[in-house]
C-alpha cells in the first residue's frame, strides 16, 4: 500500500458536536426498536440471553444482532467493556442466528463490525476534542509522540486495520490516528474492515467447535481477566522497578 501523508496538526476541521448528535441519534435508533422488540418477546427480556436459542423468528433474530451492535457500540478507550466474550457467544449454534456457518459468520462479523466502527469513531471524535485543551495538546511536541507520528504516517491504514485484526490492550493506531487527523473516512474504512476480519475469525471458532453459549461466555470473559490481571502485575512490576532506581 502506498505511504500517505500525515502530519501533526495543531488545529483541525472535526465538528465534535455534529458527531455527538449523530452518534446519539445512531445509538437512539438502535436502542428504541430493540426496547420494543424486548416488550414482545412474551417473556421476561432475560429469556433472551438465558435461553437465546427459543427465540427464532426473523424478528427476534434480528433482536439478537441489535443488541450485539448495541453493546460493542459502547466498548471503546473510555469505556474498555470486554467483547470478545459476546462476538463467541451470538456465534454458537445454541443462538441459532442462521442454517449455517458461513451466513451466522457474515452475520456476526458485520454487526460487530458496524458496532466497533461507531465506538471507534466515537473515541477519535472524543481525543480530537481533549487534544483542543492546550495541556493536553502539548502532548504533540514529545519526542515520543513525534517518532510515533513519523512511524505511522508510513503505512496508517495498514496499521488501523492490522491493530482491529489483533486484540491488542492499547490500540496506539487509534490515537495516532486521531493526533494525527487521519481522515475520518479512511478511519471508518480500516476499523471496520479489521474488525470485520476478527470477528469472523472468532465467530467461525465458536460456531465451528460447537460449543454453548454459556461456555463461550466463560472462556472469553476468562481470556479478558487473564489479560487485565497480565497488564496489572506487568503495571506493578515496572513501579516497583522505577522505584528501585
Amino acid at each position: 500500500m502506498a505511504t500517505e501523508s500525515v502530519n501533526i496538526a495543531t488545529a483541525d476541521n472535526v465538528s465534535v458536536k455534529r458527531w455527538l448528535a449523530i452518534f446519539a441519534a445512531y445509538l437512539l435508533v438502535m436502542a428504541l426498536p430493540a426496547a420494543y422488540l424486548l416488550g414482545q418477546l412474551g417473556q421476561p427480556w432475560q429469556e433472551l440471553f438465558r435461553n437465546p436459542g427459543q427465540f427464532e423468528l426473523p424478528w427476534q433474530q434480528l433482536l439478537k444482532l441489535m443488541v450485539f451492535a448495541i453493546y460493542l457500540s459502547v466498548c471503546s478507550t473510555f469505556l474498555p467493556l470486554p467483547t470478545g466474550w459476546i462476538v463467541a457467544a451470538i456465534a454458537t449454534r445454541e443462538v441459532a442466528l442462521a442454517p449455517t456457518m458461513g451466513a451466522t459468520v457474515m452475520l456476526v462479523a458485520a454487526a460487530g463490525a458496524l458496532g466497533s466502527m461507531m465506538a471507534n469513531l466515537n473515541d477519535y471524535h472524543l481525543v480530537t476534542l481533549m487534544l483542543r485543551s492546550r495541556r493536553i495538546a502539548a502532548v504533540r511536541e514529545n519526542p515520543l509522540v513525534r517518532v510515533g507520528a513519523g512511524w505511522f504516517a508510513k503505512a496508517p491504514f495498514t496499521l488501523i486495520l492490522i491493530f482491529n485484526i489483533i486484540p491488542i490492550p492499547v490500540d496506539v493506531a487509534r490515537m495516532m490516528a486521531a493526533t494525527t487527523r487521519y481522515p475520518l473516512r479512511l478511519f471508518a474504512a480500516a476499523n471496520f474492515i479489521g474488525r470485520f476480519i476478527r470477528y469472523a475469525v472468532l465467530a467461525s471458532v465458536a460456531y465451528a467447535l460447537d460449543i454453548t453459549t454459556m461456555t463461550a461466555i466463560a472462556a472469553m470473559l476468562g481470556v479478558a481477566v487473564l489479560v487485565a490481571v497480565t497488564r496489572l502485575a506487568l503495571s506493578m512490576v515496572k513501579r516497583m522497578i522505577r522505584r528501585d532506581d
